[in-house]
C-alpha cells in the first residue's frame, strides 16, 4: 500500500479518531485492579518461610488454569503490542492519545489477573514467571500485514476474540470472584473493539476496495496475539475442547458479528480487487463453518465415549 495513500487516509480519518476517542472516554468506567483481588487469602511462599505452590492449592479446573495462563501471558506482552500499534497509528494528535489510553487500560488487565492468580494460588507462580520470560523474550511481530488497514482490521477482531475468551474463562473457572474479575476485563476489551470497529467502518467508506482486501487478508491469516506462548497449541486444544474458545465461537461470535456490522456482503461500492477479496472471504467463512461443525461433532463423540466409560 503506497505511503502517500496511507498517509492521506489517516489524515482523513483524524476527525473519526477524535470522535471515537471522545465517545470512549465518556463511556469507559474507572475501576481499580486491587478491588478484584481477595488479599485476605494470600500467604507467604517458600522463600519467606511459607509454603511452595502445590496443585492442591488451586480451586479451579485444569482447563480454566490453562486458559487463565494463556490470557495472562497474552496480556503480559503489552510492550510489544504498544510498539506495534504505535508504529501503525503514530504518536501524534488523537491517534497518539488513543494509543496511550489503550495501553494504560490494557495494562490493568495483566495487573489484576496476575495479582488474583498469585494471591489465590490458582496457578504455579514459578512456572508462570518462567513462561512470561520466555514469551516476552520471543516478542511480538504482527503476522497479518503491517499496513494501517491490516492493523485496524486485526484489532477489530482480536479485541472481540479476547473479550469472548475472558468471559468464557471466567465462567469455566467456577469461582465467582474470578468470573467477576474477567467480566470487568472483558468490558474493557469490548469498548476497545467498538473503537476499532467504528474506525474500520469509516475506512470502508473512504477506501472500500483496499479495506476489503485488508479484512480478507486478516481473517484468513488470523492468529491470537498469544500464539507464540510456549505450549500454545496444546493449551489451545484444551481450551477448545472445554468450549472456552473454539472454531465455532470464532466464526459465530467474533467474525460474523463484526462483518455483519460492517455490512461487507451488502456493499455495492466494491470493484476489482475489492470484489475478489469479498469472494475469497465468503469462501473462507464457508470452509471455517464446516471445520467448526466437524470439530463440534468430534468433540461430542469424545464426550459421549467418556460418559459411556464412566457409566460402565
Amino acid at each position: 500500500m503506497p505511503e502517500t495513500f496511507q498517509t492521506k487516509l489517516m489524515l482523513d480519518l483524524e476527525p473519526v479518531v477524535e470522535k471515537e476517542l471522545d465517545r470512549h472516554l465518556a463511556t469507559a468506567k474507572e475501576w481499580f485492579p486491587h478491588d478484584y483481588v481477595p488479599w485476605s487469602q494470600g500467604r507467604d511462599f517458600e522463600m519467606l518461610g511459607g509454603e511452595a505452590w502445590s496443585i492442591e492449592d488451586s480451586k479451579i479446573s485444569s482447563e480454566a488454569r490453562d486458559s487463565l495462563i494463556v490470557n495472562l501471558l497474552t496480556e503480559d506482552n503489552l510492550p510489544g503490542y504498544h510498539r506495534a500499534i504505535a508504529e501503525v497509528f503514530g504518536r501524534d494528535g488523537a491517534w497518539g492519545t488513543w494509543v496511550n489510553r489503550w495501553t494504560a487500560e490494557e495494562n490493568r488487565h495483566g495487573i489484576v489477573i496476575r495479582d488474583y492468580l498469585t494471591v489465590t494460588r490458582a496457578v504455579d507462580p514459578v512456572a508462570l514467571e518462567r513462561a512470561r520470560m520466555h514469551h516476552m523474550e520471543v516478542g511480538y511481530e504482527a503476522t497479518h500485514g503491517t499496513s494501517f488497514l491490516h492493523g485496524a482490521a486485526y484489532v477489530s477482531f482480536q479485541e472481540l476474540a479476547t473479550r469472548v475468551a475472558h468471559r468464557n474463562t471466567g465462567r469455566a473457572s467456577g469461582e465467582p470472584l474470578c468470573e467477576q474479575m474477567l467480566t470487568r476485563v472483558a468490558a474493557d476489551e469490548n469498548l476497545h473493539m467498538i473503537f476499532y470497529r467504528n474506525l474500520l467502518a469509516a475506512c470502508l467508506e473512504l477506501a472500500p476496495n483496499e479495506t476489503m482486501r485488508a479484512i480478507t487478508d486478516v481473517v484468513k491469516a488470523f492468529e491470537m496475539p498469544g500464539h507464540s506462548i510456549e505450549g500454545f497449541l496444546r493449551k489451545s486444544v484444551v481450551i477448545a475442547n472445554a468450549g472456552i474458545y473454539d472454531l465455532r465461537l470464532h466464526h459465530d461470535d467474533v467474525l460474523t458479528p463484526v462483518l455483519r456490522k460492517w455490512g461487507v456482503f451488502d456493499r455495492t461500492d466494491l470493484s476489482d480487487d475489492g470484489d475478489k477479496a469479498r469472494e475469497e472471504l465468503a469462501e473462507f467463512l464457508s470452509q471455517l463453518d464446516a471445520a467448526a461443525t466437524k470439530f463440534e461433532d468430534r468433540r461430542e463423540e469424545r464426550r459421549a465415549r467418556r460418559a459411556a466409560r464412566a457409566a460402565g
